[in-house]
């Protein structure tokens, strides 16, 4: 689960740079970059402005988060099959 990737994912289909996102979540730059790329998870206050600013659930993000390893060999076909639409349909609702 990595949660940085699917904050990286969701910022930037919405058109935020890093930055921008850094500056209204009231954290550096550096830390934002670490946090999308994985070295630091960010705090529950964090987390919570970030899904705040990205106008994001967190529910949705944790779903976005998923990745091949946190899938158990019995459920990766269904995993595989159906994923790619959830991804797909949670971007076209945090688009809205």
């Amino acid at each position: 689960m990595n949660i940085g990737t699917a904050i990286q994912t969701v910022r930037k289909s919405k058109g935020i740079n890093q930055l921008e996102l850094a500056e209204k979540v009231e954290i550096s730059q550096a830390a934002l970059s670490k946090i999308e790329s994985g070295l630091k998870k960010p705090g529950t206050k964090t987390l919570d402005k970030i899904c705040l600013v990205l106008g994001t659930p967190k529910a949705l993000l944790y779903i976005l988060s998923i990745n091949d390893e946190d899938i158990p060999r019995s459920k990766k076909i269904v995993y595989d099959k159906l994923f790619p639409e959830i991804k797909k349909s949670i971007l076209s609702i945090i688009q809205e």
